[in-house]
């Protein structure tokens, strides 16, 4: 890998990361468009780590008032950031069971076929046009419930498929259960946080393999991803706000059309 495909692949992580187009999908095929051979795992770590931080500074201080709700004294009115960090943990537990399940293999088989990705990136597209479809008027309350976090962890365990989106299918999750769009939109980006941390720690053994000459291309896709993730996290809560969360439905079925035809004709 050069710099330049590192680069473009962090600019591709770090915008598709919270965009709800799926960030494991584009890595695939961006990564088979680029003719990138040496697709380990660690530079993908890296790249998520990048959005990562993008996602911790974003929201630091939402951060840092959960962190205090834990520590002695516990004050009555820091209970709601108490209950936050266990719909956090709950909404963890169907991705960790997937991750711990005979189930994790099958879907990273699905990384090699590019093909198959094209049509999961359909697959996303036809989520993201769900609310309009299936959500009731007047049901959304603006709160994250024990319902809709779950709804959500169920969504982020589908996602470890490539070219379904983790941003796309929690959101619409918290959606269709009741939640506000923008607040589902908040509790996904934090959902982010232990799935991502998670999946760096237990790819740690991977980081001692890295040749000399990549450690620098490497960490500059880390750093594009992490800006790149900033701007993200903006646009889709301008999106949201704006009511044209559904354009990145539209741009799901016109790549994963796009892309279908090239790898199954051409690549």
């Amino acid at each position: 890998m050069n710099w330049f495909q590192a680069i473009i692949l962090g600019l591709v992580q770090g915008l598709t990361e919270f965009l709800p187009v799926s960030s494991s999908g584009h890595l695939v095929l961006a990564q088979n468009l680029l003719g990138v051979s040496d697709k380990g795992v660690t530079f993908e770590i890296l790249v998520h780590l990048g959005t990562l931080l993008s996602v911790i500074i974003y929201f630091w201080k939402n951060l840092w008032a959960m962190l205090l709700s834990i520590v002695p004294p516990f004050k009555a009115e820091s209970e709601r950031e108490r209950k936050m960090i266990f719909l956090l943990f709950l909404a963890s537990i169907p991705a960790a069971f997937v991750a711990f399940s005979p189930l994790e293999n099958k879907f990273k088989a699905v990384y090699d076929k590019p093909d198959v990705v094209a049509l999961f990136l359909l697959v996303t597209g036809g989520l993201l046009f769900l609310p309009r479809f299936l959500a009731k008027s007047g049901k959304a309350t603006g709160e994250i419930t024990t319902k809709s976090a779950l709804a959500m962890g169920i969504g982020q365990a589908f996602a470890i498929l490539p070219g379904i989106s983790r941003s796309g299918s929690t959101i619409v999750s918290g959606m269709l259960t009741g939640t506000k769009s923008s607040s589902a939109a908040e509790f996904s980006f934090l959902m982010a946080i232990p799935a991502i941390a998670a999946a760096a720690v237990m790819e740690l053994k991977h980081f001692g393999e890295v040749e000399a000459a990549l450690i620098g291309p490497y960490i500059g896709g880390a750093v594009v991803a992490f800006v790149s993730g900033l701007v993200a996290i903006f646009a889709v809560l301008e999106s949201i706000r704006k009511g044209k969360f559904e354009y990145f439905g539209i741009y799901c079925f016109i790549a994963g059309i796009a892309a279908f035809c090239y790898f199954r004709f051409f690549g």
